[in-house]
């Protein structure tokens, strides 16, 4: 049976929703005519308006911090019992500086943002989808995670356990018709640099960002095809493919001029 749909309906979840890329994929969703829990930790009145203009079914909208149990519980909570049919696991960020220059807080919060938070969501959301042999998830990673991410580490770090997770789990889940993609955008233009310390670096100040409504759209309809993954923007694929066969001592130093800070 193909895995193929023309649109997505029902209960749909967003996390990382307030803006960017997970703004985006809300209001494909909400175009859909889904009805949707936005979730982020940030205020969402700005998202809720924005998805309710686009024709969205219902909207709840959830601020909580993913990396914290209490956060995904209360994410949960706005099920209130229901299998979601779509899950759009986004809620992620990054961090800049040298590792060793970073506090364990700062590194701890985004490992249990994009690592737990994410996994649980993802585990939590797929038993549920796995008894009722139905369901799409698309996890938002990143060519990053292909990258060693001098001066970025953690964030690459994290992104590379997504981006293989999504991987593994698809196979699990081969035999039934619960379809698990993975979106790995490049650099996009969005609130990621400013909340992640990047603004004085190459990177962060590089004109040439992806359009977060571009990003979002390839991973939609990655998800819609039934696609295992896709890398948004022809420079983006040129980037990856070349990524696995650059020595990784290279990529790194690539990676540093990059994200290093121009003060350093």
């Amino acid at each position: 049976m193909s895995s193929k749909i023309d649109k997505l309906s029902g209960l749909c979840v967003i996390t990382g929703a307030s803006s960017g890329i997970g703004l985006e994929l809300a209001k494909l969703a909400a175009k859909d005519g889904c009805e949707l829990v936005l979730a982020a930790d940030r205020d969402l009145a700005v998202a809720e308006d924005a998805v309710r203009q686009c024709g969205a079914a219902s909207v709840e909208t959830v601020q909580a911090d993913l990396a914290t149990r209490d956060g995904l519980d209360a994410l949960v909570e706005a099920f209130k019992g229901r299998t979601p049919d779509v899950l759009l696991a986004n809620a992620g960020h990054g961090l800049g500086e040298a590792f060793l220059d970073q506090d364990w807080q700062d590194i701890a919060h985004v490992i249990h943002t994009n690592v737990t938070g994410t996994t649980w969501l993802l585990h939590h959301v797929g038993q549920k989808m796995r008894a009722k042999n139905a369901g799409r998830i698309l996890v938002t990673g990143s060519i990053a995670g292909h990258i060693p991410g001098a001066f970025q580490l953690v964030y690459n770090s994290t992104k590379s356990y997504v981006d293989y997770f999504c991987f593994g789990l698809r196979n699990e889940l081969k035999e039934t018709d619960v379809v698990i993609s993975c979106l790995m955008p490049g650099v996009t233009d969005t609130q990621f640099f400013d909340r992640a310390g990047l603004e004085n670096t190459s990177v962060g100040r590089s004109n040439n960002k992806d359009d977060p409504a571009m990003v979002a759209k390839a991973g939609y309809e990655a998800l819609l095809e039934g696609d295992a993954h896709t890398v948004s923007g022809f420079m983006n694929k040129v980037q990856d493919a070349f990524a696995g066969v650059i020595p990784d001592t290279v990529l790194a130093q690539m990676h540093r001029r990059m994200a290093e800070p121009h003060d350093r």
